[in-house]
């Protein structure tokens, strides 16, 4: 019973949070309110991002640098629900925010379809390759991705994707990042979760314990694709405009920071990981050029002094864990 309340608590704090968010930060007397908001929301879309490669990276120990290709194809897809369909939608419903709610989760709910389709599609042949293969595989997937949105005119091409209408903020990010954590942090734990951490630890030992290693794979792939493409649903809908230069390989290797840097493996890491990422580069903005030299070389530190990460491996498994 108290699992079952757990996600209606959450949603209401959250509710809570972003009308505190509104009268704080955007209609109050802070100076540079929307500035804080806006990072708030983009923490936790890269939360999001971290928690899902986590999965795929982590916990099953494959090692994917195309994530920002699902990022991408979430973010279009949702964009092009909302922006194409969304007055029929409002012609029959009527406008309102109960109906902006429901547009934006069907939006995002097509978003994270479409990104899982494609993770099945290129895991399926994929997956079979391990380590430097794996990783040039899904590389290339994520290239081909934006050079495909580069020579589509319906997404604005090279103009980018404008016209996006606003329909998510705080509450709807991190109500998606609560889902995620939920999920991510059940899977983990659950037999599935435990069958991926036996591939990591030696996909030999576990094919000969009769292990679907294959499958197992390629369903992680597929999970943690479908919640790439939920936060690019959400960070499309936030920003109001799309380009690719937003999905370029940089961030699939900004993605792998966040993860290596909280713990591979950690899921409190990713979470830790992914809003110190997200925070670094602000707190050094005033240093104008110089800013990603001591971003890069704090991040180099923090790596030299902790190369385990910050949070370790013990956020995985927990207290009966292998976490140092």
């Amino acid at each position: 019973m108290k699992r079952w309340l757990t996600l209606p608590i959450i949603l209401i704090v959250l509710g809570l949070l972003q009308w505190g968010c509104t009268a704080l930060l955007l209609e109050g007397p802070i100076r540079q309110g929307p500035y804080y908001y806006q990072i708030l929301v983009l923490a936790g879309i890269n939360i999001i991002l971290a928690v899902s490669l986590n999965l795929t990276n982590g916990v099953a120990g494959q090692f994917s640098i195309g994530h920002a290709g699902f990022f991408a194809i979430g973010a279009y897809i949702a964009a092009c629900i909302s922006v194409y369909g969304g007055p029929g939608f409002h012609a029959a419903l009527g406008m309102g925010s109960a109906q902006d709610g429901a547009l934006l989760l069907i939006a995002i709910a097509c978003g994270a379809l479409a990104a899982a389709l494609a993770g099945l599609l290129v895991g399926i042949p994929s997956l079979r390759l391990r380590g430097d293969y794996l990783a040039i595989v899904t590389l290339g997937f994520g290239e081909i991705i934006r050079v495909l949105i580069l020579n589509i005119d319906a997404v604005g091409a090279a103009r980018g994707f404008t016209g996006i209408p606003k329909l998510s903020n705080f509450f709807w990010v991190f109500a998606g990042v609560a889902i995620a954590i939920l999920v991510l942090h059940n899977l983990a734990r659950s037999g599935y979760g435990r069958a991926l951490l036996s591939i990591r630890e030696d996909e030999i030992a576990a094919q000969a314990m009769g292990i679907p290693i294959t499958r197992y794979k390629v369903m992680a792939f597929v999970i943690s694709a479908a919640f790439a493409g939920l936060a690019g649903g959400l960070f499309g809908h936030f920003t109001m405009y799309l380009h690719t230069n937003s999905f370029t390989f940089v961030k699939s290797f900004e993605i792998i920071i966040m993860i290596a840097l909280g713990g591979l493996g950690s899921l409190p890491g990713a979470v830790l990981g992914a809003a110190v990422i997200t925070v670094l580069p602000e707190l050094f903005r005033e240093f104008s050029e110089y800013r990603m030299v001591i971003y890069s070389l704090a991040l180099i530190l923090i790596m030299i002094f902790r190369p385990q990460g910050l949070l370790g491996r013990a956020g995985l498994l927990g207290r009966g864990g292998r976490g140092k």
